[in-house]
Formats: structure tokens, sequence, C-alpha cells
């Protein structure tokens, strides 16, 4: 199986059946190779810089009834909210006092926020903090609007294609949602000149290994600037709330092999890493991951942003959650850089 490692890193890429058979099969012994392979190929490139995204939850109003998400619209027990321009402003202020050069303006898909009012953001957003970065991610949008929002200063979009087998998708989303939909968005954010982020969950209801081979193929053939992966944690009030949540070994093994395939790739270690396991973010780094995206938002609304049980660092301001971080940063060997950390 180390044969099949080792062809991620040429220009080759596994077939699906190689594909499977590694990610059915592996133990320890390919876990801990991967890693090391991952971590010298991230060294390379990036040193022991680890990238920080201010992340600003700004609205958990949601058009969508995705089945697995605490936001879905159907979720009458969501505690709804909307965070004016001037809290996001404020965020925004507080993370560049504290070194933030990355905002991610993160939020479901909510009508009240109009092209106007997103232009009107993120222009104001790079007015005021005009060497920062401005990642968006607020869902499916025609391409018109995505191109609105970068000729207003966005320069990154984050849209998990969350699985790229078809049937899977169907089990994941109500008929109103389709992927191929979802793979167009992120060819038109690709061609209107955006750094793109796409990703999955490991471990979400019916995926199989056939599926995240199929996820695996589709991020080398889309090429993306990021991916975003983190094990499925079940929410309460979702369909799903009895379903197990995803594996954190084979979470950590999927970091590894993309950043084999993918070096140069924008590699976050999620917070979902840390609700299963308390070192699950630094695990995550010491596997391949050069990211970290610590929360901005106001303390009131964390829990309210619930898109999952048991979400950690709900309850520490901004200040305090970085310090932590740049700590535990430093217990493995690594430090934080105060830049926009761009895709090279």
């Amino acid at each position: 199986m180390k044969k099949l490692i080792d062809i991620l890193e040429t220009e080759n890429i596994l077939d699906k059946e190689q594909f499977v058979y590694l990610l059915a099969n592996f133990g320890l012994n390919e876990l801990e190779y991967a890693a090391a392979k991952a971590r010298k190929i991230a060294t390379d490139i990036f040193g022991y810089d680890i990238y920080i995204r201010g992340l600003i939850e700004f609205t958990n109003y949601c058009k969508n009834d995705c089945y697995y998400c605490g936001i879905q619209k159907s979720n009458c027990k969501a505690q709804r909210y909307r965070l004016s321009k001037e809290q996001i402003l404020e965020c925004c202020g507080t993370g560049y006092k504290l070194g933030y050069r990355t905002f991610v303006l993160q939020g479901g898909e909510d009508p009240d926020y109009s092209d106007d009012k997103i232009v009107d953001l993120v222009s104001t957003i790079k007015n005021e903090f005009a060497d920062c970065a401005i990642t968006l991610s607020i869902g499916e949008k025609s391409r018109e609007s995505y191109k609105k929002y970068f000729d207003a200063g966005a320069d990154r979009y984050l849209l998990r294609h969350e699985t790229a087998n078809e049937e899977h998708y169907k089990r994941l989303h109500p008929k109103e949602q389709s992927l191929k939909n979802r793979k167009q968005c992120l060819i038109n954010l690709k061609e209107i000149g955006y750094q793109v982020g796409c990703g999955f969950m490991v471990g979400s209801p019916y995926q199989s290994m056939e599926c995240i081979a199929e996820d695996l193929i589709f991020i080398h053939s889309l090429q993306p600037h990021m991916v975003g992966i983190g094990p499925f944690i079940p929410h309460a009030d979702t369909r799903y709330a009895k379903e197990p949540h995803g594996s954190f070994e084979l979470t950590l093994f999927l970091i590894s092999l993309i950043r084999i395939m993918q070096k140069k790739v924008l590699l976050p270690a999620t917070t979902a890493l840390a609700t299963i396991d308390s070192w699950g973010r630094e695990k995550g780094i010491l596997v391949g991951a050069n990211v970290l995206m610590p929360n901005l938002s106001p303390k009131p609304v964390r829990k309210k942003y619930s898109l999952y049980d048991g979400k950690a660092c709900t309850n520490e301001e901004a200040a305090e959650c970085k310090k932590c971080l740049e700590e535990r940063l430093t217990f493995i060997g690594y430090h934080t850089v105060i830049n926009r950390g761009d895709y090279i």
C-alpha cells in the first residue's frame, strides 16, 4: 500500500479501485508513513508557518434544508441571528489588532443578504483593511453574483462540494439541490479568478469508500487552491441525529493524502477535528495541514451557529483563543504568521 501512497507524490493519480483499496485497508503503518511524507511536503513549502483566518459567522439563516445541517431552514429549534454590518466590521477590527490578515465571512444561504449588501460589505472591509484578504463562504450563487463579489474585492471562496457521488448527494440533500449545480459553481468561481476551496465530510451518512475515492479524484481534477475536510458530527435536530461521527483516523489519513496529491494546497485543520479530539487541530497540522480558522464572531452568537453538536471553542474571547492556539502550536514546533497566506 505504501507504493500507492508514493504514486500520489508523482504527477500521477490513483484510479478509483486503487483509492478504495488504500482507504479500506490502511493501518497504523500506512497512517504514519503518509503523515511523515505529507508533513515533509508541507514544511518544505511553508516551513513551520501556520496561516490563520479570522472566521466571522455572520448569519445562521438559510434557505436550504441539507439533511445533516443544524441550521437547515426546517429546524425550528435553531435560534436565528444576523450580524449587522457594524458588528461584522467590529469583528474585523478586533481580528486585525490580533494579527489576522484574512477574514472568512461564512453564513447560511440567507436571502436577506442581497448581492448589493454583500458587495457593500466586501468593499467596505477592503477599504478599511486594504492589506487583508476576504474569503466568502455563503453557498451557491449565480455566476453574475460571484463576479460582483469578486469585483468588489473578494479574494477567495469556500464551497464544500460535500460529495462527488450523485446518489450520495441525493441522500444528503433535498431534490431542489443538485450536485451538478454545486460543481458548476466551483468551476465558475475558478474561471472568475477566485482562490477556490472545496471539500467534504468524512463519514457522512451513506458514505462509502467508493464515494471518498470519487471525492479525491474530483479534487485532483478541479485543482482547487484550498480543501476543507473534517469528520461528520451529527446534530441533534436533524434526521441524522443518531448517526455516528466520522472516523478521526480516516480524516487524518485523508488530510495526508490530499497534501501529497496537491502539494501547495491550503489545508485547514478544522474545528470539527478539535471537537472530536482535544488535540485534533494540532494532530491535523502534524499530518499535513497548514491553516487554522479561529472564530472572531461575537461570543453570544457562536453557539447559535450550530452546524453540528458540541462545537469546540465557542466560549473563548478572540484574544484568548489566539493566545491558546499559539501556545499549542509552539508546543508542536509551529507558529502563526501575520500575512494573508495566499495560495503559492
